[in-house]
């Protein structure tokens, strides 16, 4: 990490920059500040509050946004902490001060800074690649266990990740798939929202005996089939529009109407047949079967 100390104990200073470059950092020093001639980057400032409150606040200013600013304060204050936190430094460190205790403090936050970063591109990915399903309209019942019956393990996920938004809740994942799905289960606890899927894959039987593990806890379960015997809670969540979904096996009729809709704007008839592998006549009784409109 580029790390940059200002510090005008200068006895401290090398104390705190020997420590750092041991553990492998970049380090500058300095010891009266000229905000004009900061012009690196740094992941972390550590600043002392016993400088002018002036420098203070500038440099505050000019690096809160990009880096993990650590306070090192002789007494603590509004001026010395307070003020500066909501400026936009991270925390504080009172002197004297353990050097173990200094670096915890900066891995803590260099983690913290990670996370978070990671945490935005997973919810903006989220975000994106759920964007064209909408749930507005969707009643979802708080009680547990739900069944979502979908065409599309994406919409069911929403929902799933929805119903956690609202209550609050950690989610934990299982598929029924797994080999280990009932050790899963039964390690659970009461505090997270079980999400359960491939619940189309079970026999009766074992629906039956999944169905006596899970009446105590907060299960919603998934299945890309129909099942009129749930006796719980159960929500219809389908896309009309049965776009290609590589997570189940589409019948052939399925397919042929999701690639004629996805695709007649684009190749008119005699080709598309072409590349369907059926003649244009089978096409024309396709649409006719599967009500596919033709757009002009």
């Amino acid at each position: 990490m580029n790390i940059l100390i200002i510090e005008n104990e200068v006895y401290l200073a090398q104390k705190v920059v020997s420590r750092l470059l041991d553990d492998g950092h970049n380090c500058d020093y300095v010891e009266s500040v000229n905000l004009e001639s900061l012009t690196k980057e740094y992941d972390i400032i550590l600043l002392s509050t016993s400088i002018a409150t002036s420098i203070v606040k500038g440099v505050i200013k000019k690096y809160a946004h990009n880096s993990i600013i650590l306070l090192l304060v002789s007494y603590i204050s509004d001026e010395t902490v307070t003020n500066p936190i909501q400026d936009g430094a991270k925390d504080y460190i009172m002197k004297p001060f353990l050097m173990d205790e200094l670096v915890r403090k900066i891995y803590h936050y260099k983690e913290c800074r990670a996370m978070r970063r990671e945490l935005k591109v997973l919810k903006d990915y989220f975000d994106f690649t759920m964007s064209d399903i909408d749930i507005s309209d969707i009643i979802v019942p708080f009680s547990f266990p739900l069944l979502i019956e979908t065409n599309f393990q994406s919409y069911a996920d929403k929902l799933v990740f929805e119903i956690a938004k609202r209550t609050d809740l950690p989610i934990k994942f299982i598929s029924l798939s797994a080999s280990n799905w009932q050790k899963q289960l039964s390690s659970s606890t009461g505090k997270t929202i079980i999400y359960i899927t491939d619940y189309h894959i079970l026999k009766r039987n074992m629906k039956d005996q999944l169905l006596k593990q899970i009446v105590d806890k907060n299960c919603v379960l998934c299945s890309l089939e129909s099942d009129d015997e749930f006796v719980h809670k159960k929500i219809v969540f389908n896309n009309e529009n049965k776009s290609l979904d590589h997570s189940q096996i589409m019948s052939i009729n399925d397919y042929i109407k999701t690639m004629v809709i996805n695709h007649q704007a684009r190749y008119p008839d005699t080709e598309l047949s072409k590349k369907l592998g059926i003649s244009r006549k089978s096409l024309w009784e396709k649409r006719k079967k599967l009500e596919i409109d033709r757009k002009k």
